[in-house]
């Protein structure tokens, strides 16, 4: 695991540093707002705090393929996750753990739980695997979130807290002219007759950069 981490951090130097980055081209970007699904497998669309955004998931996945990648050696991938209410963490079933990964050409580089349960004074907060991979890393509820100010989806949809959003960015090194993204998700929710409205996840913004250094 540490290996890892150095790697990436080893990666953002190096792309932080322009005299050593030779070329950065945007191979693929999606706001959605023009129902683009094209290179998308099992793509699927809603609107979300007045904004389109690929979703929503429960126990399900989304895979993109960017064919014709010109040379390079890493890929830059950013988008918007948005988690819709009662995601619980590291807590076992029958809530949870409640997990979402993200691959490249199948290779897992996001393997983490999150959990969108209020936490304050007298509350037991269900943590929360992320910014680190699960199992056996343990943070506060929306750790590392961009916002956590968003209505909910379905079950919390009167909640002004309810969505959480977090930036997702990867620096990965990469090669191939074909690159597959993948995100998935393996939620528990046993005790409830719609689990997908209990909790689910969608995507936005994505763009994604072939960089030659």
């Amino acid at each position: 695991m540490l290996k890892n981490i150095l790697l990436v951090l080893a990666l953002i130097f190096i792309v932080s540093c322009k005299k050593n980055v030779k070329d950065e081209v945007e191979v693929y970007n999606n706001d959605f707002e023009s129902a683009d699904l094209s290179k998308i497998n099992n793509g699927r669309l809603i609107q979300f705090n007045g904004s389109t955004v690929l979703g929503n998931y429960n126990n399900d996945n989304f895979a993109l393929t960017v064919t014709n990648l010109p040379k390079h050696d890493l890929i830059r991938i950013s988008f918007d996750l948005y988690l819709h209410d009662s995601w619980d963490g590291n807590k076992l079933s029958p809530d949870g753990p409640d997990i979402w990964q993200m691959l490249i050409d199948g290779n897992p580089y996001i393997n983490a739980s999150f959990s969108n349960s209020p936490c304050g004074a007298g509350t037991f907060c269900p943590p929360q695997s992320y910014p680190l991979d699960y199992p056996n890393n343990y943070h506060n509820p929306k750790d590392g979130a961009y916002r956590t100010d968003l209505p909910g989806l379905c079950h919390w949809s009167t909640d002004p807290n309810g969505t959480t959003l977090y930036k997702i960015e990867k620096i990965v090194r990469h090669s191939n002219s074909t690159l597959i993204l993948q995100c998935i998700d393996k939620l528990v929710q046993t005790n409830t007759a719609d689990p997908k409205c209990d909790e689910s996840w969608s995507v936005d913004n994505i763009n994604i950069k072939a960089i030659t250094l």
